[in-house]
C-alpha cells in the first residue's frame, strides 16, 4: 500500500516491512554485481562483450568537473528538502519545478564530464545523428533513399545510430541546424531540455490515473533518478519525452474525456516510432492507461477514433515522403547482426540488460517494485493497484525487449521512456528521504567514476 502517513520517515528500518524493501535493494545490488565480475571476467577472456565497463558502457575513470559542486548541492538539496516540497507546492507549480529541477540536476551531472565531453560533442561522434546533417539538404529526397544505406557494405551507409532508427530524429535535427541551431551543443541542449520534461509528463498522468498524494510522492524520485546520467545528452531522452508526454496527453483524454488530448496523445505516439522501432512496446504502457481510463473510453468512443486519427498522422506523412518503416525495421534487423549485435553474447545480456535497468533506475526503484507486487496481491488499496498496473506494463515492454535480443548492451540509454514509468512505485516507500539520498548517490557514484558512452 502506498504509505500516506504525515510522517513516512518514521518507519523503522528493522520493521519486516523495511527488510524487504532492503532485501529488494540488495537484490539489485547484488545483480549488477554479478553482472559487473562476470562481464569483467568475458570481455578480458573472449572480448566480445564490446563495452569497456560492463554492464554499461562505460570506461573507468574516477573524476571532478565544473558540474560537480551544483551535483552536490542539488543531491543535498533533494534530500533535505525534495519530499516536502513536493507536498507542499501548489499542484499547478509542481510538474514545472520538477521540469526545471530535473533540468538543472541532468546538466549538472553531465558538465561533471566538461561542456565539451558531456553535452556538445555527445551527438556529433562518430555513430551520432549530426554526421549526416549535410546529406539531407533535399529531406524528401533522403527519405525516399533512406533504406538504400541502412545495411553495413553498401555505398554510404549511414553511421549505426542513423541506420538504426527510423528518420524521424535525424530529420529533427536537421530541422534543428535549418532554424539556425545547428551543432553538438545546440543539439545537446535540445535532448536534456526535451527528457527533464518527461518528468512532469509522467507526474500529470498519475496525478490523472492513480492520485495526486501518489504524484506528489514519486516527484522527487522522477526528478533525482540515476537516469539523469543518460538523459544528458542522448537522444533516448528526447524519445523518453516524447513517449511520456504521449501517454500523458492519453491520461488527460480518458479521465477527461477530451477527444483533443486524445489526438494530441496519437500525435506524439506516432512520432515515437518514428523515433524509434524498439518504442512500439509503449503500446503495453498505453494499453495499461486505457484500461485504468476505461471509464472515459467506454462513454465516449469518440476518444479512440481521435487517437488513431493522430497515431495516422506522422506514419501518413513519412511514408508520403518515401520512407517506408517495415522495410527500414527488416534491414536494420540485418545492420545488427552485421555489428556487435552479432557478436554480443545472448546468454549474458538477457539478464545483465536488467542490471543495467537496476542501475538507472536505482535501488529505491528495487524496493518499490516488491511493494508494487505486493499492492498486486492484496489489492486493498485501488490507488496503489493502479499505479502497480502502470509500473508492470511498463516493465513487461522491458522484458519483451529483453527477450528479443536485439538490444544487447547499451540499454541504460535504449530503455530511458520505459524506465520513466517504473520510478514512480517510489512513491510506496516510507522513509522518501533515505531513499532519494541512494538514488541521489548512486548517480553521484557512476558519473564521477566512469566515463559514460552517453
Amino acid at each position: 500500500m502506498i504509505d500516506r502517513s504525515p510522517h513516512p520517515d518514521s518507519a523503522r528500518p528493522s520493521s519486516p516491512v523495511a527488510r524487504r524493501d532492503l532485501l529488494a535493494a540488495g537484490a539489485a545490488v547484488l545483480l549488477v554485481t554479478a553482472a559487473v565480475l562476470i562481464g569483467r571476467h568475458l570481455q578480458d577472456t573472449r572480448h566480445t562483450l564490446f563495452v569497456h565497463w560492463p554492464p554499461l558502457l562505460a570506461e573507468w575513470d574516477p573524476h571532478v568537473g565544473p558540474g560537480t559542486p551544483a551535483a552536490l548541492l542539488l543531491a543535498a538539496g533533494a534530500v533535505a528538502y525534495g519530499p516536502a516540497l513536493a507536498a507542499r507546492l501548489s499542484w499547478r507549480a509542481l510538474p514545472w519545478a520538477a521540469w526545471a529541477v530535473s533540468a538543472a540536476w541532468i546538466f549538472a551531472l553531465a558538465l561533471v564530464d566538461g561542456w565539451h565531453t558531456g553535452i556538445a560533442s555527445r551527438l556529433t561522434a562518430r555513430n551520432e545523428y549530426l554526421r549526416v546533417i549535410g546529406r539531407f539538404h533535399d529531406i524528401p529526397a533522403a527519405l525516399r533513399d533512406f533504406d538504400q544505406h541502412i545495411v553495413s557494405g553498401v555505398p554510404g551507409n549511414w553511421p549505426a545510430h542513423v541506420a538504426g532508427h527510423p528518420p524521424a530524429a535525424t530529420v529533427t535535427f536537421v530541422l534543428l541546424d535549418r532554424i539556425g541551431l545547428g551543432g553538438g551543443g545546440w543539439a545537446g541542449t535540445w535532448c536534456v531540455v526535451l527528457g527533464a520534461s518527461a518528468s512532469a509528463a509522467v507526474l500529470v498522468a498519475l496525478r490523472a490515473l492513480v492520485d495526486e498524494p501518489a504524484a506528489r510522492r514519486a516527484a522527487p524520485f522522477l526528478v533525482f533518478a540515476p537516469a539523469a546520467v543518460w538523459l544528458g545528452a542522448s537522444a533516448d531522452a528526447y524519445f523518453a519525452a516524447a513517449a511520456a508526454w504521449g501517454l500523458a496527453c492519453l491520461a488527460l483524454a480518458v479521465t477527461r474525456r477530451s477527444p483533443w488530448w486524445a489526438a494530441a496523445s496519437g500525435l506524439l505516439l506516432g512520432l515515437t516510432v518514428y523515433l524509434s522501432y524498439g518504442l512500439t512496446l509503449i503500446a503495453f504502457v498505453a494499453l495499461a492507461v486505457l484500461w485504468l481510463g476505461r471509464a472515459g473510453v467506454r462513454a465516449r468512443p469518440l476518444l479512440l477514433v481521435a487517437l488513431v486519427a493522430g497515431l495516422a498522422v506522422i506514419p501518413l506523412v513519412f511514408t508520403l515522403l518515401g520512407f517506408n518503416w517495415w522495410t527500414a525495421y527488416h534491414l536494420l534487423v540485418i545492420r545488427y547482426y552485421q555489428g556487435v549485435g552479432g557478436t554480443r553474447p545472448y546468454g549474458y545480456w538477457i539478464w545483465a540488460n536488467l542490471a543495467c535497468t537496476a542501475v538507472i533506475t536505482g535501488p529505491a526503484t528495487a524496493a518499490g517494485l516488491g511493494r508494487a507486487g505486493s499492492a498486486l496481491v492484496r489489492r486493498s488499496d485501488p490507488a496503489a493497484v493502479r499505479l502497480a498496473l502502470l509500473a508492470a506494463a511498463a516493465l513487461l515492454a522491458v522484458l519483451v525487449a529483453d527477450v528479443s535480443g536485439m538490444s544487447k548492451a547499451e540499454t541504460e540509454r535504449i530503455w530511458l521512456p520505459f524506465a520513466m514509468w517504473l520510478l514512480p512505485v517510489c512513491a510506496y516507500l516510507p522513509g522518501p528521504r533515505v531513499w532519494l539520498g541512494a538514488q541521489a548517490v548512486t548517480a553521484l557514484l557512476v558519473n564521477h567514476l566512469l566515463l559514460t558512452g552517453w
